[in-house]
């Protein structure tokens, strides 16, 4: 049996603004599919991931500033 590598950390929480999960910043759509793509898919989506959080973050450190 292969093991899928995931960027899953149980931390399951969409955020609203953003509709990607707060704990790994996966779309549901990506959520969803990650079994199905390919290992080269699954890579190329974990790259993004670091800057999607911190976008977040970031939007929501502004929003708590104001």
């Amino acid at each position: 049996m292969t093991t899928i590598e995931t960027p899953c950390n149980k931390v399951c929480t969409i955020d609203a603004a953003f509709t990607l999960c707060v704990g790994c910043g996966r779309s549901m759509a990506e959520i969803a599919g990650w079994i199905g793509f390919t290992a080269q898919e699954r890579r190329r989506i974990m790259a993004e991931l670091p800057g999607r959080i911190a976008a977040m973050r970031d939007s929501a450190a502004r929003a708590n500033a104001t």
